[in-house]
């Protein structure tokens, strides 16, 4: 159990499976599984079985098998055995050998001697079998009980085919290690054959730069992974922020429909109370009448019951008198109303139906190539008394995070200035910093520091935010430099703007560190450094972008031709999966390449509202900023609404 574990920790499983190795094999992805796994897999890919080849898992990469008339369960055989992961295997595991020749027999005693040269493990019985053998009793045995049974690496280098010879050959055709049996049978017919002498100096050269390439891998997919997992917890964050948000819109809505219900509750409640006074009133009057008459009423009966014709006639006088006041007198009993509630529950739900509490959409990255731009803000940077240049002032952009603040910062060159743009307690603010002359580029140097080119004067401006900008020093260069870009935290990348065709690697006080040839681009006007530390170079004049080394190897060159030719190349970024965003000022429009270079589409153009755009970059969030003209557009990307958002869909 322990062992298993410790094989899983070591990463020495197979991802079909999610078991440790059994019979690894390796791809030529360089991608390792099970055989039997592997055999699995290959036999649900028809396609794959009708080219002959073996279908990775993880990358789909095919590897072409060596016979592939047979059938397609012996294909595995053919693959390659990984010995590095068997050998990390054997190297974490714990040993369980068994004899070799009793487990052929079926039984299972331990065995206690291993041979070098076979590379079996034998019981003392078989042993002696093992030593009464001519061809076998000279070879190296070892004790695996001194050694806590596990096998000690073996000193001689022994063909694994012709277990008695050593490996003195090496077959450059083939990449295999060789006796001289193999070499006289099997490799009569390759050209470069080098003894195994000369070739281990330059096998072990070539492990330790493959050893340095995986470390680098090791690093990029570790910070992929930690990138991951921020992704997915500020997704968890983001989820339960969005229910809020919906719950307090939701709520202000309720509130409107309570605020209206009290306010037809008091008028009911205050039409009723008129009426309900209305007719008290009333009902106090009439209760005045009937005592009147209940009183006229005793009077006249006493006169009739006591039989006196004066009192008789006296009283029949009054009557007479009281009932042609009565008849002429006005009736003030209150107008017969009814108070009513009046609704239509249909035309209600119509209007609550068109009420939109608000939308749910998947905002993606652009680094998604079926993803669409959205518009969100356009920030205008432009001041009273400005100079209008024909192409626009503002050169570049970039956002920085300063205490949970992002602050976009924009360079504005014929004005000589730069621009914070941020946003505090719910207002929009913008912050201006003059600086001696006209910046060129922007690069971000780590925290909330900047760097500005500034090639007139020959100096680059490192500029403080919180989240104000403040000009913190200025160091002189031996050239003037426009094109600028962060390598690491202790140097910066810089493009000339003189005769002198090169770009400059500089420390943070300005000195030249060592020059690096960019290919067709002589004096870049933007640079941009990769996620794999390579650079990225774009130039008007020559029309091209150049992808290089820091060591000044091209990577490749995009100089298009035709309708997709380039008019005016400016700035240049990358997304978070490697693609690059290249501004073509004249064409109006943002293109979007492979991290090889390859074209895959204009993410933006002027149907979006560019204008001469130059600047360009990406903030954590995926948000695209592109300065157009004297503003700046603020871009996210949505996909297309999906069975699940026509679902969810909430108006």
């Amino acid at each position: 159990m322990a062992t298993a574990k410790k094989l899983t920790d070591n990463h020495l499983t197979c991802v079909i499976c999610t078991e440790v190795f059994t019979d690894p094999a390796t791809l030529q992805c360089n991608h390792t599984f099970c055989k039997s796994c592997l055999l699995k897999y290959t036999k649900t890919q028809p396609e794959a079985i009708q080219d002959k080849t073996i279908p990775c898992p993880s990358c789909r990469q095919l590897t072409r098998v060596t016979n592939p008339d047979s059938p397609v369960e012996k294909w595995g055989s053919q693959l390659k055995p990984s010995h590095v992961i068997q050998g990390l295997m054997d190297d974490l595991g714990e040993s369980s050998d068994t004899c070799s020749v009793c487990k052929e027999d079926g039984e299972t005693t331990p065995g206690t001697m291993w041979c070098t040269i076979c590379d079996d493990v034998f019981c003392d019985g078989c042993l002696q079998l093992h030593k009464k053998m001519p061809r076998l009793r000279d070879h190296e045995v070892i004790d695996l009980r001194i050694h806590s049974n596990e096998k000690p690496k073996a000193q001689r280098f022994m063909c694994r085919i012709h277990k008695d010879e050593k490996i003195k050959l090496f077959c450059k055709d083939c990449r295999m290690a060789i006796c001289t049996v193999c070499c006289s049978i099997k490799h009569r017919k390759c050209d470069d054959v080098e003894t195994i002498d000369t070739m281990t100096p330059l096998v072990k050269e070539s492990l330790i730069t493959e050893t340095r390439n995986q470390e680098k891998k090791k690093k990029i997919y570790t910070d992929n992974i930690s990138s991951t997992n921020s992704k997915i917890e500020k997704l968890s964050t983001n989820a339960q922020e969005m229910k809020d948000q919906v719950q307090k819109v939701c709520m202000a809505a309720v509130d409107v429909l309570l605020k209206k219900e009290k306010k037809l509750l008091e008028r009911i409640d205050q039409l009723t109370k008129i009426r309900i006074e209305e007719w008290k009133a009333h009902r106090k009057s009439q209760e005045i009448d009937l005592q009147m008459h209940q009183q006229r009423y005793e009077f006249i009966d006493k006169a009739v019951t006591s039989n006196c014709v004066g009192d008789m006639y006296d009283i029949y006088e009054t009557v007479s008198v009281a009932s042609r006041d009565e008849d002429t007198s006005e009736d003030k009993r209150p107008i017969p109303s009814t108070i009513v509630f009046t609704h239509d529950t249909d035309k209600l739900r119509r209007y609550v139906d068109e009420v939109q509490l608000g939308e749910v959409k998947v905002v993606q990255d652009v680094s998604d190539r079926t993803s669409s731009p959205v518009l969100l803000q356009t920030i205008d940077c432009r001041r009273q008394g400005d100079i209008l240049a024909f192409l626009g002032s503002l050169f570049d952009v970039a956002v920085l995070v300063v205490d949970g603040i992002k602050v976009m910062v924009v360079i504005d060159s014929f004005n000589s200035r730069l621009h914070a743009c941020y946003t505090s307690n719910k207002r929009h603010i913008q912050k201006c910093l003059d600086l001696p002359t006209g910046p060129s580029q922007v690069a971000k140097v780590g925290g909330a520091r900047v760097a500005v080119t500034l090639p007139d004067t020959q100096q680059i401006a490192f500029i403080n935010f919180d989240p104000e900008p403040t000009l913190l020093s200025t160091v002189k260069t031996k050239r003037q430099y426009n094109g600028l870009a962060c390598l690491n935290s202790s140097q910066l990348v810089a493009g000339g703007k003189d005769s002198r065709a090169s770009v400059d690697v500089l420390d943070m006080k300005g000195n030249v560190l060592k020059s690096i040839n960019t290919g067709v681009i002589k004096n870049p006007s933007y640079i941009h450094v990769t996620r794999n530390n390579n650079l990225i170079f774009s130039n008007a004049a020559v029309k091209s972008l150049v992808s290089a080394t820091c060591d000044g190897e091209v990577v490749f060159t995009y100089t298009p031709t035709g309708e997709k030719a380039l008019k005016y190349p400016r700035g240049v970024t990358t997304t978070s999966t490697g693609d690059i965003l290249l501004v073509d000022s004249y064409s109006h429009r943002v293109i979007q390449l492979t991290e090889s270079g390859q074209f895959v589409r204009d993410v933006l153009t002027q149907h979006d509202g560019l204008e001469c755009p130059r600047g360009i970059c990406l903030d954590d969030d995926g948000l695209l900023y592109v300065t157009n003209y004297n503003d700046v557009k603020v871009f996210t990307f949505c996909e297309g609404l999906t069975e699940i958002d026509r679902h969810y869909s909430v108006t």
